[in-house]
């Protein structure tokens, strides 16, 4: 097992490219279950996720092959519909080919999801829906059973709280469905616009895109077609929280500033300069004036609010700053698994449920240490504090990092961090 090691204390200066975004190729691999023939992905970052999701569509008959970052997926012969435990442990989106399955052959059987340990992220959102469309789901055994006898018929599917994979799940079902399907309260997620996209593309009917409501006319068949995955506006947002932590000037290239509205605006309340260009988003900080940096609160929150999954990377950098700012995290409920590690590093934080309260000790307020990433986005958190802090910080368990960041040591060390890896 390796561990990563960071030597802090340097500002980043230089470009750094973001690559394709994780959260949008997993359902569109999916997806690519719903059509015979051979579809193109373009932009495919090359993770640990994307590998497992691969892995899984072989399991079910399918082949594919990558030509650098475009995918070419061969799904004509769809021949099984059970999807191991082995394969689905490691990544709770493995659940996403739940629908395409029913959508296809009418039938599918798909162990219960694992993953990152941030909280319960029940499938009951994605099983209502199915049953809306006439399915029959059990659980057997840790497993989801799902079928139905003949074509699944359209039905009005709500949503109590916007759920990003339980929409894509429904919507991937619906698009095969007889009749009219209406998705309320849907997910307004990028990711999901990016799976809208596709699903047209391959002879889908769907309106309302961008909107909590969608309404998809159900087709007889789907071909086939070309796609291009959206940037990754986590990994974007990753960076510039990076380059206002260490200090610096950094410019992120080929990544979508409209994506990301309210970390723009925190950085800027937090008193980083923020250029945004088409295409690119530069972030300044003066290393010297690091001491100006002001505590902001932040609420996590579905899109358009701001991202859950940029709240541990934004509280790495609140300990550094020199005021006191409150975190509330209103996605999942055990997303404070970093805060202990940071303490670990000299953070001043204090957890009160679903809220966390973090008094900055100023641009050296943090050293390094021995610490143990817990989850991936809790990874990148310790990565920014490592940047940030006086001397050496080792962190172990990294293989959470690899499931979200492409070459994210190459693109650090091109910015001018000291990163490296080493073995346990």
């Amino acid at each position: 097992m390796e561990k990563l090691i960071v030597e802090g204390g340097k500002p980043l200066y230089g470009e750094v490219r973001v690559s394709g975004a994780k959260n949008a190729a997993l359902p569109l691999i999916a997806a690519t279950l719903l059509a015979p023939g051979v579809h193109v992905l373009k932009n495919v970052p090359d993770l640990r996720d994307t590998r497992t999701i691969l892995s899984l569509l072989k399991e079910l008959g399918a082949m594919w092959r990558r030509d650098g970052d475009t995918l070419f997926i061969d799904c004509t012969d769809i021949v099984y519909d059970d999807v191991s435990y082995d394969l689905v442990k490691t990544m709770r989106a493995s659940v996403l080919v739940l629908g395409p399955l029913l959508g296809r052959l009418g039938r599918a059987r798909v162990s219960l999801p694992g993953g990152c340990a941030i909280g319960e992220r029940p499938i009951n959102f994605h099983i209502r829906g199915f049953e809306r469309f006439g399915v029959t789901c059990r659980l057997e055994q840790g497993y989801v059973e799902a079928a139905i006898d003949g074509r699944m018929h359209g039905a009005t599917v709500y949503f109590d709280i916007p759920s990003v994979t339980g929409t894509e799940n429904i919507l991937m079902a619906s698009v095969l469905a007889e009749g009219t399907t209406v998705i309320k309260n849907a997910a307004r997620e990028p990711e999901v616009g990016n799976l809208i996209d596709m699903l047209v593309g391959m002879g889908a009917s769907i309106e309302g895109r961008g909107s909590s409501q969608l309404t998809v006319q159900g087709v007889e068949t789907l071909r086939p077609t070309t796609t291009e995955i959206i940037p990754d506006r986590i990994e974007a947002g990753t960076y510039l929280i990076a380059a206002a932590a260490a200090g610096g000037e950094v410019t992120v290239n080929r990544c979508c500033p409209e994506h990301l509205p309210a970390l723009l605006e925190k950085l800027t309340e937090a008193g980083a300069e923020v250029v945004v260009a088409d295409g690119s988003v530069t972030l300044r900080f003066d290393p010297q004036q690091r001491r100006l940096l002001r505590g902001v609160d932040i609420k996590t929150m579905p899109y358009p609010g701001y991202p859950t999954d940029l709240q541990a990377q934004f509280m790495a950098l609140m300990t550094l700053s020199s005021g006191i700012c409150v975190i509330r995290e209103t996605i999942f409920e055990n997303r404070f698994m970093h805060v202990a590690e940071l303490r670990r590093m000299g953070a001043d934080i204090r957890t009160e449920g679903s809220n966390a309260v973090v008094a900055g000790r100023g641009p050296n307020g943090l050293s390094g240490a021995r610490v143990m990433a817990t989850d991936l986005r809790a990874s990148s958190s310790l990565v920014i504090a490592g940047l940030a802090a006086a001397n050496r910080t080792e962190i172990s368990r990294i293989y959470h990092l690899e499931r979200g960041y492409e070459d994210l040591v190459g693109k650090l060390t091109g910015l001018g961090a000291s990163v490296w890896k080493e073995q346990e």
